[in-house]
């Protein structure tokens, strides 16, 4: 029988076991507590894969000796659950590991419900969503939500050295001669990904031929080799997609270019030039605005000839835009401005329109008093007149407050000081 997978073979068996997670499993904290005291409740685990939520799983089983079973919301059906109800109903309790439980459907759901509600099974949801967005919440109520993090360097190496040490799973009965170098290629190649470093280390094993002493040697050019490259997370729907996108914006915002030119090509390696696309132009009007107002039509620029070469060379315009948005002074005076005539239209805060602005292009106009009295601009010097056009409920209303950062606003700070010097 073919053997399973390093990583499978390594999974830990008791919370002692467990690599990383201090936060959940550390002595005193809520994982190892909730063990401790044999007072399991149902929990939901998310983060990036690799990390841990299935070894977590089974470590609590292991470290509780209930009976622990482990399924899959898309692949399992109800006919599967139904068994590991009725084993629950035999044996008074059982773990159940349900893997990408955002895809739970109502179905599944409502079956599942009443066997949390009476704590027979217990559920270990596992998910690289956020469950806050991705998850039911009649399921998500019953549950604790634990966020997993990605593993330190030396958390991941602490991994691959007792597996290289463990006779009975891992390669302990080998003679195995790794050097320093491609050990830490290992453990920090994989982002924090201990599944897929073990898995490398176990093919850098199996296909690296013994020396005349019966050693297998394995040297960072054999771990580059073996740690393909891992793929940079690029679901549009996960946490890590638009975590990077949040970073990406608020560096520029910053103007630290090293960090934003960082995160740029990390959605560049994902090949997510829509959403860098998007970003951009937002970042330009929002962040930028009128501190530099051509910002956006280059930017503009940048994203159609990226669009229009494609990867690789569309990072040579992307990469422009992003420095220059970067070093460009920022206002957001536009956007509180609008936001600010929202938040009082949304309270109600409106009035009437005054009469000499309504509509007088129809029939009987003039005798509702439409129109009557309105100054037209072009009739004066310099195409302005003081005249009143927010409603008398708002007629003293200023949305709209400058930020000195950029020539442009500079001077568009100037005129509006004086036209509202002028209407008083």
């Amino acid at each position: 029988m073919q053997q399973k997978p390093l990583a499978f073979r390594m999974r830990p068996r008791t919370i002692e076991e467990i690599v990383g997670q201090e936060h959940l499993v550390g002595d005193g904290k809520i994982i190892a507590r909730m063990v401790k005291a044999k007072q399991l409740t149902s929990m939901i685990l998310y983060g990036p894969p690799g990390i841990g939520k299935t070894s977590i799983a089974s470590a609590i089983a292991g470290s509780t000796k209930y009976a622990f079973r482990t399924l899959n919301a898309v692949t399992n059906n109800k006919k599967d659950m139904e068994i590991v109800a009725a084993e629950a109903k035999m044996s008074g309790k059982v773990i159940l590991l349900l893997d990408e439980v955002h895809r739970l459907d109502k179905a599944k759901q409502d079956f599942l419900l009443p066997y949390l509600e009476n704590g027979m099974i217990v559920l270990i949801g596992a998910t690289t969503s956020n469950p806050y967005h991705a998850i039911n919440p009649a399921i998500r109520s019953r549950c604790q939500i634990f966020e997993l993090k990605p593993l330190a360097p030396n958390e991941v190496k602490q991994a691959l050295l007792r597996a290289l040490k463990d006779e009975e799973r891992g390669y302990g009965k080998e003679k195995v001669d790794i050097s320093e170098e491609a050990l830490l290629h290992f453990a920090q190649g994989s982002n924090g990904d201990v599944r897929s470093s073990l898995n490398a280390l176990e093919l850098a094993i199996l296909s690296t031929d013994k020396n005349e002493d019966g050693v297998i040697p394995i040297d960072v050019e054999t771990a580059e080799e073996c740690l393909q490259k891992k793929s940079l997370v690029a679901d549009k729907d996960g946490d890590g997609h638009y975590d990077v996108l949040s970073a990406f914006q608020k560096s520029i915002r910053g103007s630290d270019v090293d960090a934003a030119l960082h995160y740029l090509g990390r959605l560049i390696e994902a090949g997510d030039l829509p959403s860098i696309s998007r970003r951009l132009i937002v970042i330009a009007y929002e962040d930028i605005g009128l501190a530099n107002p051509q910002a956006g039509a280059r930017t503009l620029a940048a994203i159609e000839t990226a669009e229009r070469i494609g990867f690789p060379e569309a990072r040579i315009p992307l990469a422009n835009a992003v420095i220059e948005l970067c070093l460009s002074p920022k206002s957001n005076s536009a956007v509180l401005a609008i936001q600010a005539a929202l938040d009082d239209i949304q309270k109600g805060i409106v009035g009437e329109v005054p009469d000499h602005l309504k509509d007088a292009h129809y029939k009987g106009a003039k005798e509702l008093g439409r129109g009557i009295g309105y100054l037209y601009p072009h009739d004066f010097e310099n195409g302005w007149v003081p005249q009143q056009y927010l409603p008398n409920k708002l007629k003293n209303k200023k949305y709209y407050q400058p930020k000195k950062t950029g020539k442009f606003e500079q001077a568009l700070a100037t005129v509006y000081e004086k036209l509202t010097r002028s209407k008083k």
